[in-house]
């Protein structure tokens, strides 16, 4: 199989969520494989990081943005496709928030905020992207959904209310734009060490050791478990894929 399969050289895509955790992983793997990519955050700290990639000789541009606001959301996703000159060839989304709470005790209001953000505004900008690409005659759109699109989890039933709408999504926009060029596919991350996972690495939580002695690979993954993934997704190599929502835990779901 040749390489050049994963080249992403001249690709422009953005990834929301990019400034930490598995968004800024994946989207550094897009750029070490050759792509423009702007990396959309919540604070100015999108700046920052996008800066920081590109003294290492990448091209990368940062966003502001809250995904709480739907008008924000088609907003930020202007200035992203401005920032890439009007073309877009990936979208990766890969933001999302969490809140833990007993189901019978879940606010409301939180199950509005994590809906909102974790699922209503990823239909929006797959929707965007997928206007887009379906034009151009071409696009790769890679969600980001969960563990928890497979299995319910407990005290996160809004989480898991939205990463399983991911998962279903995903399959639904596959369904409607492959045949027109358009790839829609997922990436589901296992237990992974990030900022959202802070308080089950702790080493002196009992759940961190039964979590490791599930995982087949022995470990919690990276950020940088996720780029061959991402840029599988992202390239010449997936085009006879689609509504696959492929999982990167380590092998904890089969065992």
């Amino acid at each position: 199989m040749s390489m050049n399969l994963f080249d992403l050289t001249g690709k422009k895509a953005i990834v929301t969520g990019g400034t930490r955790g598995l968004g800024r992983g994946m989207a550094e793997g897009l750029m070490e494989a050759g792509a423009e990519v702007v990396i959309v955050g919540t604070s100015d700290k999108c700046f920052s990081v996008a800066e920081s990639f590109c003294e290492r000789g990448f091209r990368c541009h940062g966003v502001k943005a809250d995904f709480h606001s739907r008008e924000e959301t088609y907003r930020a996703f202007q200035e992203c496709v401005e920032k890439l000159g009007g073309s877009l060839d990936i979208l990766v989304t890969a933001h999302g928030i969490q809140r833990r709470h007993s189901a019978e005790e879940f606010p409301m209001e939180e199950w509005d905020e994590v809906l909102s953000v974790n699922l209503d505004s990823v239909f929006v900008l797959c929707q965007e992207a997928g206007r887009m690409m379906l034009e151009a005659g071409r696009g790769k759109i890679i969600n980001v959904a969960s563990m928890i699109s497979f299995f319910g989890g407990q005290t996160i039933p809004a989480y898991a209310a939205s990463k399983g709408g991911v998962a279903q999504l995903t399959k639904a926009l596959s369904n409607d734009w492959m045949k027109r060029g358009v790839n829609v596919n997922a990436i589901a991350p296992g237990y992974m060490a990030t900022d959202m996972n802070v308080a089950l690495t702790d080493r002196n939580n009992p759940r961190f050791q039964q979590i490791v002695d599930r995982i087949p690979a022995g470990r919690w993954g990276t950020p940088e478990d996720m780029k061959g993934t991402v840029i599988f997704l992202a390239s010449a190599a997936s085009d006879y894929l689609g509504g696959a929502v492929i999982p990167v835990d380590g092998g904890y779901l089969v065992k």
